[in-house]
């Protein structure tokens, strides 16, 4: 069975969701968007769309069963509850709202009228994030302890509406929902406790530098990290285990695995190594015939299996992957996070 999709907000991400959609989603047809934008209108039309003139002529055609809401923020939760009144399936790009009051709002509508709604977290299926997912899974390095979980570049800039504080700007809602959702999708525990270190180094209104705590329930720690000035990246990913390492240096997935040689002695540890430093025992260098290397584990990733899962879903044959109590969890962290630069203190919670 084939669906047909309009889309709300056809910029950057809407487009990106058209032109991904009609190449590669054959059971969804995009027939039509909308955008408040004036200027938009002609290159909607161009594409062939059927261009609506208000959201209220859109959620009112009957053809139209899914809406994609690829707009700012700010208007995620008013523009889903309203296609769902009107009989619609809805995903929503991410951050699902401005917080978890919010999404709440919004799951009582879901379970009000039955629809579908979910959101785009496409990053799940990043291949770094399947295969950090996977190495911390399988426990390839033991126990994953700490896990650094990072995207950093250089621009030193917020584009368009992400700078405002009205429209729900800044980097910890751009980026930082992403690698929260990422850690709690993975990480089979709540989150107990967070503090925040939020920057406005270049935007007047909101975040464009962070680095955010978590500890779970689970004793595991991890860093969120998002940055707009940085020159010399770290690596994406960074896991310490119990008996490894693991390090994915970029999205091309380039990185390595350490792990402890169990079949050798340990005689070498009580010696004393003289570095440029002066004399240490635990932080001289490993002898590398105490280490193995690995190469990361193999992991196939596509983004488009989120739309086929929406299409599984409406079809009655699979379970909806990124579900909004999920999406909520996330929020809630989120919120949390917000809580804690405005404190200047860590935020103790069971999330």
């Amino acid at each position: 069975m084939g669906y047909k999709l309009a889309i709300v907000g056809l910029g950057g991400m809407g487009g990106w969701h058209y032109e991904n959609i009609t190449k590669r989603i054959d059971e969804i047809d995009v027939v039509g968007a909308y955008d408040i934008r004036e200027e938009v209108r002609p290159h909607i039309e161009a594409l062939g769309l059927k261009c609506y003139n208000s959201l209220e002529e859109l959620v009112n055609d009957k053809e139209i069963d899914i809406v994609t809401i690829a707009t700012p923020n700010d208007v995620h939760k008013d523009i889903a509850i309203t296609c769902m009144r009107h009989g619609k399936h809805v995903v929503c790009e991410k951050p699902v709202t401005m917080n978890a009051q919010e999404l709440e709002e919004v799951m009582a509508v879901q379970k009000e009228t039955g629809k579908l709604f979910s959101v785009h977290q496409n990053r799940r299926w990043d291949k770094d994030y399947v295969i950090i997912k996977k190495v911390i899974e399988e426990q390839m390095i033991g126990k994953a302890c700490m896990i650094e979980n990072r995207v950093q570049g250089s621009r030193q800039a917020m584009h368009g509406w992400r700078a405002y504080k009205i429209n729900g700007g800044g980097m910890m809602l751009d980026w930082g929902v992403h690698l929260v959702d990422q850690l709690l999708d993975m990480i089979p525990a709540p989150v107990v406790d967070v503090y925040a270190d939020l920057h406005a180094l270049y935007s007047e209104e909101v975040d464009d530098n962070l680095k955010v705590m978590l500890k779970f329930e689970n004793e595991v720690s991890a860093i969120v990290e998002v940055a707009t000035n940085c020159f010399i990246n770290q690596a994406r990913w960074h896991v310490i285990g119990e008996e490894g390492t693991a390090v994915i240096n970029d999205w091309s997935c380039n990185g390595q695995i350490v792990k402890l040689n169990t079949e050798e002695a340990m005689e070498w540890a009580d010696a004393i190594v003289y570095t440029e430093a002066g004399p240490t025992r635990t932080m001289a260098p490993r002898p590398s015939e105490t280490t193995i290397n690995l190469p990361l584990p193999e992991a196939t990733s596509d983004w488009t299996d989120y739309y086929k899962n929406i299409v599984s879903v409406l079809d009655g044959t699979a379970e909806l992957i990124v579900k909004p109590e999920q999406c909520l969890r996330v929020m809630k962290v989120i919120d949390a996070i917000f809580k804690s630069q405005e404190k200047k203190t860590s935020i103790s919670c069971c999330i």
